[in-house]
């Protein structure tokens, strides 16, 4: 099945509609950071669970679980709060949960569509496209009062082969120079609060990268529903943050996460040269010889 028409989102109608539909693979990847809205985390420092336990214990039917924090993820020594792990690794979790160059992907989460977001990103980062988000999650599936259950789903191993692309990663050395180029243009995911400095402080320096504009994730997504804003409201959202004006876009967040949830509304929209920055403020905060701004932008 080509999912290309879907432009990277499908609704729980669709799915519904598709749910036993052998040629899918439905996949939760909702991972938890259990304290990061609590002022306890400035000192705690940012907690990171997975997520298999709730998935274990209720999901959407047909579902297999891909925790991204256990098992994709490379912090490589707290650089990264997350960080891509090694093609290698990342083609034998796939392989292990069936998805192959013929599979079609539906990824949901429990949480704002991001961490979906981060898995969709992470397989087009590896050269597989035929892969889109649940638009609003297992959230408003269960609103909606469709099915669920505890059925544990094991599927035929395949051969997925990675085909590394480069262009959709953004290193400090990139950002670093994105900050003078008037062609480029940085978008901060994170809360307005944390784009002006104010605490609590999640990283190592509160702030953000100079010359970034603000687009929270939380006026992305509706917190009650989970849904995206419309194309419209994104398009505006966009064009006034710079983006159309832009030869690049780079987006980040404090860990890589919420901005792969800009980085599809980007790729929705047709945006082109759009990039996550994977080291984000967790990689950029830590490293004293990296210029930071504060206040209102």
């Amino acid at each position: 099945m080509d999912l290309s028409n879907h432009r990277y989102l499908v609704d729980t109608d669709w799915l519904a509609r598709h749910l036993n539909d052998e040629s899918l693979v439905l996949v939760e990847a909702t991972s938890l950071l259990p304290n990061y809205f609590e002022e306890s985390v400035a000192i705690e420092g940012i907690k990171t669970e997975s997520g298999r336990e709730a998935f274990d214990q209720d999901h959407i039917p047909g579902s297999t679980y891909i925790g991204i924090l256990e098992e994709i993820s490379d912090p490589q020594g707290g650089r990264f709060m997350y960080g891509l792990p090694s093609a290698a690794r990342f083609s034998e979790v796939m392989s292990q949960n069936g998805i192959g160059a013929d599979s079609a992907v539906i990824i949901y989460d429990r949480s704002m569509n991001m961490w979906a977001a981060r898995l969709w990103w992470m397989l087009r980062v590896f050269g597989f496209n035929n892969a889109v988000v649940l638009d609003g999650g297992y959230t408003k599936w269960v609103q909606e009062d469709r099915p669920t259950n505890r059925e544990i789903v094991t599927r035929t191993p395949t051969n997925f082969i990675a085909k590394f692309q480069s262009n959709l990663i953004a290193d400090r050395d990139q950002v670093l120079g994105a900050i003078q180029e008037e062609s480029s243009c940085l978008i901060n995911a994170l809360l307005s609060d944390e784009f002006e400095g104010k605490p609590p402080q999640r990283y190592k320096r509160l702030g953000r990268i100079p010359s970034s504009v603000s687009v929270p994730f939380n006026e992305t997504v509706d917190l009650d529903s989970q849904l995206y804003i419309d194309d419209e409201n994104a398009k505006s959202v966009f064009e006034q943050a710079g983006a159309s004006a832009a030869e690049e876009v780079i987006c980040y967040c404090g860990g890589g996460i919420a901005a792969c949830s800009t980085a599809l509304l980007l790729a929705r929209l047709g945006y082109d040269g759009v990039s996550v920055y994977d080291g984000s403020m967790n990689e950029w905060a830590g490293d004293m010889s990296l210029p930071i701004e504060t206040g209102s932008d």
